[in-house]
């Protein structure tokens, strides 16, 4: 291969960020590797979305003890991918919250994508190790909408529609005006979206706009904390989506073949979005789910560790 595979050469740590957004919501964030939020309300906290690792899951536990006591009652997965879930044990929640659609996608792909993503981006999987055996269960499912009371605080749920997967959940907490996206936006990071459904994705932001959030916190990138901030998130994300997709969808109409239309939509992607965090990484996966979807398969194939490697051969071994 003339690149090395996915993110194996990325070993750079990052700064961590632990910004307070409102009274009762912070943002763990890492100069673009996954995010994590943080609901605190009268009587417990909601984690959403855990680190990769256990290990790497306790330096988020320690910031949140230097702000509370108590104690951390719910994990939220905002989708099934194992760098969002696998740090799950090391809260101790009595809950772990996700949709019944991303339930059923640890039931169909966990286990695959356990070890793809582990293979893929090592570094994000600090001291792998401390993962226990087995995936990341969730013990409470919803669909559509849930809603926790934390004492007086409202705690909304929800499903707002399919994008990055088919499982997407967000956090919106109404009375903050404060928004958890997960995956769903990105801020200065490339969107994965090898497990996406780009057709529904721009009405799915369309819909996390309506809620006309004040403040944001991303999948990946800065915790955005204007109108303004959280406009051009929801805006970058949906531009790159709209674009990858309406290029790949074009060479498809046009009978090229995938190995073309990557080359293609890597050169009219890349002098707008090559400066953001994994746009190397993300582009293969991207563009060969796009194929996908435009020439008819409605659902995600599921990645294996040997189809990762196979098609990171096919697209950046020439």
């Amino acid at each position: 291969m003339s690149k090395t595979f996915a993110s194996q050469a990325d070993l750079e740590e990052k700064r961590v960020s632990f910004d307070k957004l409102s009274e009762h919501a912070y943002a763990y964030t890492a100069e673009g590797d996954p995010n994590t939020g943080i609901v605190i309300g009268d009587d417990a906290v909601m984690v959403i979305d855990t680190q990769a690792t256990p290990v790497m899951a306790e330096d988020v536990i320690r910031r949140i003890r230097e702000v509370t006591d108590k104690p951390i009652k719910y994990v939220l997965l905002s989708h099934y991918h194992a760098v969002r879930v696998l740090g799950a044990s090391a809260y101790e929640p009595e809950h772990i919250i996700a949709s019944q659609d991303t339930y059923d996608l640890i039931v169909e792909r966990g286990e695959q994508d356990k070890a793809s993503e582990i293979g893929r981006f090592p570094r994000l999987f600090r001291n792998v190790e401390s993962v226990p055996p087995g995936l990341t269960w969730p013990t409470m499912t919803f669909t559509g909408k849930m809603t926790l009371w934390l004492g007086k605080l409202e705690v909304q749920i929800l499903q707002l529609g399919r994008g990055h997967t088919k499982g997407d959940t967000v956090v919106w907490l109404p009375q903050d005006r404060v928004l958890f996206s997960g995956d769903l936006v990105e801020f200065d990071a490339t969107p994965y979206a090898g497990d996406a459904y780009f057709q529904d994705w721009p009405q799915t932001l369309g819909n996390l706009a309506a809620l006309n959030p004040a403040k944001l916190v991303p999948g990946r990138g800065a915790a955005l904390q204007t109108p303004e901030q959280v406009q051009a998130g929801l805006e970058g994300t949906r531009a790159f989506v709209s674009e990858l997709y309406a290029a790949v969808k074009a060479g498809v109409a046009a009978g090229r073949d995938l190995n073309t239309v990557y080359r293609e939509a890597y050169a009219a992607l890349e002098p707008t979005y090559g400066r953001w965090v994994i746009f190397a990484h993300c582009m293969p996966f991207d563009v060969t789910r796009a194929y996908d979807e435009a020439s008819g398969h409605t659902h995600p194939r599921i990645w294996t560790a040997e189809r990762d490697v196979e098609m990171w051969r096919a697209l950046e071994g020439q």
